[in-house]
């Protein structure tokens, strides 16, 4: 407990503590999510806003290739490529349905799944136990755009070639292929990236050694990507003409290939530093981080309490009944809030905040199953019961977000 008049601010989304999932009424728009447009088998799905910039690049590139296939189609074909853009996003949207219907069913939490520039992210918010179910939930999303893709091949038999349905279904099918074959290339972030991760441990027994080679595997594809690609479209090798070095379209897929890598190697790295912060997570221990409490009837003068506390070397105050059961959990920034000449005045009720549900907490929690409890159920403070049931002390929030905060600082920036 700190009578100093200060206290330590929340530190945002990055403290997971903090943060809580429930508690919050659904709306069109999320900050940080984009546009709600759904919530299939219970997870929000969000565009984000990039998204419109991406769709309507597509509208424009397929666009001036619809021009060239069907030049009868006039200004009509923008509508058209508007429809494929969607289509192909909607694609998308199956392939990371794909993955969070493996992750339920592997009873793993998402939060949400989110549509952007690049493609869709499922946010799954627990990693899994086993690698073999590591691999399974990688490959379900490259699985589906592989289905899809012959899908809609199947499609292209049955329609006359030459028309707005065959050359939807076809470019359907080879952008469904392409989004297959993409994200099976071994590194990480992708889905490849997950499978080969999922092997490695298998084989040495150790998520972490998984983790950091599929993680140098994808920094050597942002590599290969920001390299390879601009060489291999201006040698034709993607089946287009072969294009002169400096030209607009030399550039152009320079800029993309550029953008590709960057996105690779962040994510790349990124999943390298939280594998390592989930290795530090176990240091986070509400036995270690609990404060020493006194108990205190509700009727007892602030000061009086103060005083109990720091006579016993105590930092919190916990509000108990006649019997001696906790009822409630005396708010550090309450006392922070009355001036020291009022404090013999002030009932240690008026400050205190009733024991909720979710409110009294093992002593024994750690790592993330102890981030995951307090964040299922928001508060300042929580009571911190010994499996007997007996009161161990309080802990307070701020400190578990300087813990956590201490345990980022700690994790190396993709060092292996």
């Amino acid at each position: 407990m700190d009578n100093s008049g200060q206290r330590q601010s929340d530190n945002g989304e990055s403290d997971r503590a903090t943060e809580p999932e429930g508690g919050k009424q659904p709306r069109p728009r999320d900050v940080g999510g984009g546009i709600l447009m759904g919530r299939p088998f219970g997870v929000p799905v969000y565009v984000s806003p990039s998204w419109f910039l991406v769709a309507a690049l597509i509208t424009w590139v397929f666009g001036g290739q619809l021009d060239r296939v069907l030049p009868e189609l006039g200004a009509a074909r923008y509508l058209v490529s508007l429809f494929f853009a969607v289509a192909f996003y909607a694609s998308v949207l199956v392939h990371e349905l794909a993955h969070t219907v493996a992750a339920l069913r592997f009873k793993l939490p998402v939060r949400r799944i989110q549509l952007q520039f690049f493609g869709g992210v499922s946010e799954i918010e627990k990693e899994t136990e086993t690698p073999g179910r590591e691999f399974v939930l990688a490959f379900v999303g490259p699985l589906l755009s592989l289905v899809l893709s012959g899908v809609f091949y199947l499609g292209m038999m049955v329609v006359e070639p030459g028309t707005v349905p065959g050359v939807l279904l076809a470019g359907l099918m080879i952008s469904n292929l392409i989004v297959a074959a993409f994200n099976l290339l071994p590194g990480l972030p992708l889905d490849g990236g997950r499978m080969l991760r999922a092997v490695v441990w298998k084989i040495s027994g150790r998520p972490m050694t998984g983790t950091v080679a599929a993680a140098w595997s994808g920094r050597a594809l942002a590599v290969a990507v920001l390299i390879g690609l601009p060489l291999l479209t201006q040698a034709g090798g993607l089946g287009d003409e072969p294009k002169s070095f400096g030209s607009v379209d030399s550039l152009t897929d320079a800029l993309l290939a550029a953008i590709l890598a960057a996105i690779i190697w962040t994510g790349a790295g990124n999943s390298l530093r939280m594998a390592r912060l989930r290795e530090r997570l176990p240091d986070l221990r509400a036995r270690t981080l609990t404060r020493r409490a006194v108990p205190v009837a509700a009727d007892t003068p602030l000061s009086e309490a103060l005083r109990r506390a720091n006579e016993a070397g105590a930092r919190a105050l916990v509000v108990v009944d006649g019997h001696g059961a906790p009822t409630a959990v005396v708010r550090e920034a309450a006392i922070v809030g009355i001036p020291e000449h009022r404090r013999p005045w002030v009932a240690v009720s008026g400050l205190a905040q009733d024991l909720k549900d979710g409110m009294r907490v093992s002593a024994e929690l750690t790592g993330e199953e102890l981030l995951d409890t307090l964040r299922a159920t928001p508060a300042t403070e929580y009571l911190v019961i010994e499996e007997t049931g007996e009161i161990y002390g309080v802990l307070s929030t701020a400190d578990v977000e300087r813990a956590f905060v201490a345990a980022m600082a700690r994790t190396p920036s993709g060092r292996s």
